[in-house]
């Protein structure tokens, strides 16, 4: 029998003894094994402990100084595009497409850390609904639990199987709702997304727009993550309405502020929705990428470089135009462009959802949904907000769609992943070009299996349920 580590969702907090200061826990909050339910779920200000503690984990060092939270899954996703450069340093393998076996780390990294973060929304969920605590609280402690889970569980859909259009019947990463003794097999796309979009009507249907802090989610959060599965899904009328429910509705005008100058870091920007925030007795030192990567200017990995293709689809006019030329290297050398979009510190904010990413979904949602009228107001709103020379669009059809692509390349790039985001659900490929590092081979296929992960390794070792077999024709 195989031996069943599970891959650390083995935290069975709630049937573990007393720490000997309950105040500990509620002074420092964090993921544990050492405090039982009745003190995490004894109160609202328990209950809020322990999501303060997981929230802690999206910013801190999960394994590695590219295997850190999910600014680490977004950033592998970020070089593996066209629009950006990584040097031979942290994600160079991401950057060259190839890092993808079962034993890579990069493998095990998408796999377990995300299914540690589910675990304790599991926990979440399950302290809550057998908690005496008053209604109100349950279903708002259990909906940020749920919207946690579903955007997890996205995340696994995405780096492990081909896009949800390509076929939903293929087998998805196993799924989990309660807490786990032994391993389950693998499940479907279709089973993972309709836990997803369970998941995420609770959490839309009961929280509110009340939260602790822009760290944390609330109703807001929880629409802009339905907002992106439903791009992914092809649900147009639903991501239209999910992403002005994620923004709040109001004009562009009024909603966008072009801080786009003070170096991306900072969570209190108007224009973040959600995010992750940094404290310096909590750093995330050099593991926070993009900043530690993309800034020239401080002692970092000075990593990131841009493609002139991509810095010549902005005009000089545009504010998002961050580029400049400070290596003495030739045009056609990788290293010609830099950005200063980031600024690095100890204490540096990681963007999840903002503001502008929704207006795009929406336009985007207006496009498909027949509304062209609508999708060029929305569209022309934020690029005469970004550049004063703007002018607005005349496209139709396929050419209005990259339009819309472009600008998302333009408004989010090295913030999620946007570029392999869209071509992954768009099913089209990535082909290098300009002065990158590597071109050829490293290009992506419209389909390209590289597009996702193999299973790693040690859960197919510890896993009853899964054989070495998944892994064919991956």
């Amino acid at each position: 029998m195989k031996k069943n580590n599970l891959n650390l969702l083995l935290l069975l907090f709630m049937t573990c003894s007393l720490i000997s200061c309950n105040e500990e826990f509620l002074n420092d909050p964090q993921p544990t094994d050492a405090v039982t339910s009745s003190v995490i779920f004894g109160s609202r200000e328990g209950a809020n402990a322990f999501v303060s503690g997981i929230m802690r984990n999206f910013r801190s060092q999960f394994t590695a100084t590219d295997a850190a939270g999910v600014n680490s899954i977004y950033y592998a996703r970020t070089v593996k595009g066209n629009d950006i450069i990584q040097r031979a340093t942290w994600f160079s393998f991401d950057y060259e497409n190839e890092n993808r076996e079962p034993t890579y780390r990069r493998v095990g990294f998408s796999w377990n850390y995300p299914y540690y973060m589910i675990n304790q929304a599991n926990n979440l969920i399950i302290g809550a609904e057998t908690s005496e605590l008053s209604d109100i609280d349950k279903k708002e402690i259990i909906g940020q639990g749920k919207a946690l889970r579903a955007f997890f569980y996205f995340q696994l859909a995405m780096e492990f199987q081909h896009t949800y259009s390509y076929d939903a019947s293929l087998p998805a990463p196993p799924i989990y709702t309660e807490v786990a003794t032994e391993g389950n097999p693998m499940s479907t796309l279709t089973e993972m997304y309709a836990l997803i979009l369970e998941d995420l009507s609770y959490a839309t249907t009961n929280l509110t727009s009340d939260r602790l802090a822009k760290s944390y989610i609330n109703q807001n959060v929880a629409y802009g993550i339905l907002a992106r599965v439903y791009q992914t899904m092809g649900n147009w009328t639903g991501a239209e309405d999910a992403a002005k429910k994620a923004y709040g509705g109001g004009t562009p005008n009024s909603i966008l502020n072009n801080n786009y100058t003070t170096g991306f870091n900072s969570i209190a920007d108007s224009e973040w929705i959600w995010g992750s925030a940094q404290s310096l007795d909590q750093s995330n030192y050099y593991w926070g990428a993009p900043h530690a990567h993309a800034d020239h200017s401080v002692l970092s990995y000075v990593a990131t470089f841009f493609n002139n293709d991509f810095v010549a689809l902005f005009s000089p006019s545009d504010i998002r135009n961050t580029f400049s030329e400070e290596y003495d290297v030739p045009e056609t050398d990788y290293r010609n462009y830099i950005s200063n979009k980031f600024s690095f510190n100890f204490d540096s904010d990681h963007p999840i959802i903002r503001t502008a990413e929704m207006l795009l979904v929406e336009a985007e949602a207006k496009y498909h949904n027949g509304d062209i009228t609508g999708a060029h107001t929305l569209l022309f709103a934020l690029q005469s907000k970004r550049d004063a020379t703007a002018t607005k669009s005349t496209n139709i059809g396929q050419a209005l769609l990259d339009e819309i692509l472009v600008e998302r390349r333009k408004e989010l790039y090295a913030e999620i992943g946007v570029e392999w985001f869209d071509a992954k659900r768009y099913r089209k490929g990535i082909t290098r070009t300009g002065n990158q590092r590597l071109t050829g081979a490293s290009s992506l296929e419209a389909d390209d299996k590289r597009f996702f992960l193999k299973v790693p390794q040690a859960e197919i070792d510890a896993n009853d349920n899964i054989t070495d077999s998944v892994n064919e024709n991956r």
